[in-house]
């Protein structure tokens, strides 16, 4: 069972700390040695098809389901280098619909957050291997902003000035907050990705050149999802009921968060207080795809699954935004629908 240790070093800090832990981390050898075309391209080949060699089922909470979910996120990591992407020339109408998207400042501060409140859970273990593999996922989160800022600089996007990244007072209720949005985000990135991708919103070799962050964010939601299944398990029942209270908490902050920021969408408010609306923002701007929000559904829903298939099957995959996105699909099919060109 993990545990928090005692008197680390973000006691009484501040996010500099935190980001000095993410960049002091040694990630798998893959991303010690500049990587090759070849090497990035069987890595992510490798990322979407993985089989943990434990024997027989992988129960939630045991040893075996502990090493598999750390072998799973090791053994898939892509040494792609953000310094070395060669972003595609893009012609000028495609050009102008991606600086026209209002999601850039939004999404270069998620993944801010995200990378130290991934960091600052992993720093209060005192397992080992849990520790290594959620700060692996901190690190990759920076190198997704990473990504995200040679990107807007590569296509002449300006971003507004990056707020400071404070430490998270609460460092589980960060971690589970940070872990269901962003579990959140990535089933309608799924889809609003293959939406572009089918209606040439953005051309293909820009597509192509993103697809492994698309796939790493499954890998993280995964992640998240299995280290969940463990936690909970090893929780004794009055510990349990605390846990649930928390989850809960976590939920109903998210939902306050999401009603409210989808309520500023056209307002003048800033990237910083909209900082969790991506997904509103994203649909938005591909509303050049005419598609109604069952048929997005599904979308995402299949995207959802084809991208977690490759995955053993004896890991646990997200539930909730699936759940509830197959609910919504079998409602809407009580009501009539509107044919569409």
């Amino acid at each position: 069972m993990t545990r928090p240790r005692s008197g680390d070093a973000l006691d009484g800090g501040d996010g500099q700390l935190l980001e000095e832990l993410v960049w002091r981390f040694v990630p798998p050898e893959g991303a010690r040695h500049a990587a090759t075309p070849s090497d990035v391209e069987a890595a992510d080949r490798a990322a979407r098809h993985w089989t943990s060699v434990e024997a027989g089922p992988l129960i939630p909470g045991s040893a075996a389901h502990k090493r598999a979910i750390c072998a799973m996120f090791q053994e898939t990591f892509n040494p792609y280098r953000p310094s070395v992407i060669a972003w595609p020339a893009l012609a000028p109408d495609a050009l102008q619909r991606l600086q026209s998207l209002p999601i850039w400042d939004i999404a270069v501060q998620t993944e801010g957050r995200a990378r130290l409140s991934f960091a600052a859970y992993a720093d209060s273990l005192s397992d080992s291997e849990m520790r290594s593999a959620i700060m692996l996922n901190a690190w990759e989160e920076n190198r997704h902003k990473e990504v995200l800022s040679h990107l807007v600089r590569a296509y002449g996007i300006e971003l507004e000035v990056e707020p400071s990244y404070l430490t998270p007072r609460d460092r589980e209720f960060a971690f589970l907050v940070t872990g269901y949005s962003e579990s959140i985000d990535s089933f309608f990135a799924f889809g609003l990705f293959e939406l572009a991708r089918r209606s040439g919103f953005f051309p293909a070799e820009l597509v192509e050149t993103f697809e492994p962050v698309i796939q790493e964010e499954c890998r993280h939601i995964l992640l998240f999802a299995n280290w969940l299944a463990w936690y909970r398990a090893n929780l004794t029942w009055w510990r349990r009921i605390r846990f649930e209270l928390r989850v809960a908490a976590a939920w109903v902050y998210i939902a306050g968060l999401r009603i409210g920021l989808a309520r500023s969408v056209g307002t003048n408010r800033t990237a910083t207080q909209q900082e969790n609306n991506f997904t509103v923002n994203g649909a938005q701007a591909v509303a050049a795809v005419d598609i109604g929000f069952l048929d997005l559904m599904q979308v995402c829903l299949q995207e959802n699954d084809r991208r977690l298939a490759g995955y053993d099957a004896r890991l646990c995959r997200p539930t909730r935004v699936p759940a509830l996105a197959r609910f919504v699909l079998a409602v809407g099919k009580l009501w009539p629908r509107k044919k569409r060109p």
